[in-house]
């Protein structure tokens, strides 16, 4: 009589370590866990990790895309999960919660195909989770592969006509209340606010300054054949998608930065604003972490100004000293408090105070923010604008020009603060400077005095400029 042999259990296969996904998940991590910005943490991981010699830069994009994807549409991913969980989603451990993430981008977002979108993310959480949770991962994400985006979309979004914030919001993967503010500040219809988001939802191209006397545009565009000239400052060049700044000698030396476009107009605007009477004082009132102070200060050297550069937090202040270091004229950086001035009032011709705020105006390049941010954050914020700007135009001589600046277009934070303010001047006179003229070139900025740029139809983070001349 014969035996049939046994079967033999399956040795154990140890999990695969990818080094693309383990450090999209440690920037994730530290998202979540220490309220870190990607865009700070990624960029130190991808260079030791090419150092190393475990990422090429292939690995280096996918990383980057896997990242900034995931965060970006982090609320839509997390409408779709839900539905996939048999709990509410606040009681799934935000570690799995990340690999779910994660995997929910590339199987929606992504040509990665979807055996391999659930295969990667199950080994993932193999090496991070452990098996037991790998299984759970598993089986959500078999759920959530069963529709591409747009059908889960279909189902999980209410019509635009019987919601239109609720079904924009979802559907673009910004709070309602973000979809709101932005659709308030905008003005119009409905083509210009998903015009606005779907922006919002894109990659940034890096944008270089060439700092006034120290580098030029041609410099960098003869340093990287891909670049291009900025829109609108003529300082600016734009790299191409990849583009490394920190490879090019003008970047490490100082002599040139990274910078929005936006903020070197701001910059500019104000540096060119009319003035009677002397210039030789400049004031940034919250430099850090100091490129406009580093703008502002190449310019005022061109024209025999110096620049005071304040920040009240002193790691910030040392950014902004590092900034301002080979700078062709004199500048000096304190730590000081904006609303509680260190300096005699009426003493500068010019002063920037670009306010701490929302940050609305660059979820391009912070995508976490969106979700990171309250309502209820405004008013400390908009408590501490108005102060601020009312520090600013004390600051400011009689004939001196006050630049308010934000990277919010958030109307609680533009418009009303600088109405705010000036409807409760007393000792300081104060009046509108009509800022359009002076981002010459540029359209669409308003109805004005004061100007907003819009990602989607300038390409810039969405900066706001108040100018305001001291009148007494």
């Amino acid at each position: 009589m014969s035996s049939r042999p046994r079967s033999q259990p399956r040795p154990y296969r140890r999990p695969r370590k990818d080094p693309v996904r383990i450090l999209a998940y440690d920037v994730l991590r530290a998202v979540d866990e220490r309220g870190a910005y990607a865009n700070l943490v990624l960029p130190p991981l991808l260079s030791r990790a090419r150092a190393a010699g475990t990422l090429d830069s292939r690995d280096a994009a996918l990383a980057t895309e896997l990242v900034y994807g995931t965060l970006r549409r982090q609320g839509t991913y997390d409408a779709v999960l839900a539905a996939c969980v048999d709990r509410p989603l606040r009681e799934v451990d935000p570690p799995v919660l990340d690999v779910l993430s994660l995997g929910a981008h590339q199987l929606l977002s992504t040509r990665i195909p979807s055996h391999a979108a659930v295969s990667s993310a199950v080994e993932l959480a193999r090496c991070v989770l452990g098996d037991g949770r790998a299984k759970f991962v598993n089986a959500v994400l078999r759920r959530v592969a069963a529709r591409d985006l747009d059908a889960w979309l279909t189902e999980l979004a209410p019509p635009y006509e019987d919601d239109a914030e609720a079904h924009l919001a979802l559907r673009h993967a910004h709070p309602r209340w973000v979809v709101s503010a932005l659709w308030d500040a905008l003005g119009g219809g409905r083509d210009g606010i998903e015009s606005l988001l779907a922006a919002d939802n894109e990659r940034p191209r890096v944008t270089l300054v060439a700092r006034p006397g120290r580098s030029t545009p041609a410099e960098l565009l003869a340093a990287d054949p891909h670049a291009e000239p900025g829109r609108w400052s003529p300082h600016a060049v734009r790299l191409a998608e990849g583009g490394e700044p920190g490879a090019l000698d003008a970047v490490a030396e100082g002599r040139a930065g990274v910078q929005d476009e936006g903020s070197q107009l701001v910059a500019l605007a104000l540096a060119d604003a009319p003035l009677a009477g002397p210039d030789t004082r400049w004031l940034d009132a919250c430099a850090g972490p100091g490129g406009k102070a580093a703008l502002l200060g190449a310019l005022a050297a061109g024209r025999g100004a110096t620049l005071l550069a304040v920040e009240k937090q002193p790691h910030r202040a040392r950014l902004v000293a590092r900034a301002l270091e080979g700078n062709p004229g004199p500048a000096h950086v304190v730590v000081a408090d904006g609303t509680r001035p260190a300096w005699r009032p009426g003493t500068f011709d010019r002063v920037l105070v670009d306010v701490p705020c929302t940050g609305l105006g660059a979820l391009r390049r912070r995508p976490e923010a969106r979700w990171r941010r309250r309502p209820e954050d405004l008013d400390g914020l908009t408590a501490l604008q108005r102060d601020l700007l009312r520090g600013a135009l004390a600051a400011a001589r009689p004939g001196g020009v006050v630049g308010y600046v934000t990277c919010s277009p958030h109307l609680a934070e533009t418009r009303q603060v600088v109405a705010d303010v000036l409807k409760g001047l007393t000792d300081t006179g104060a009046e509108w400077i009509d800022a359009r003229p002076l981002l010459p070139g540029v359209p669409e900025l308003g109805d004005g005095p004061d100007a907003q740029l819009w990602p989607h139809l300038h390409g810039t983070d969405a900066m706001y400029l108040a100018l305001l001349r001291r009148t007494s």
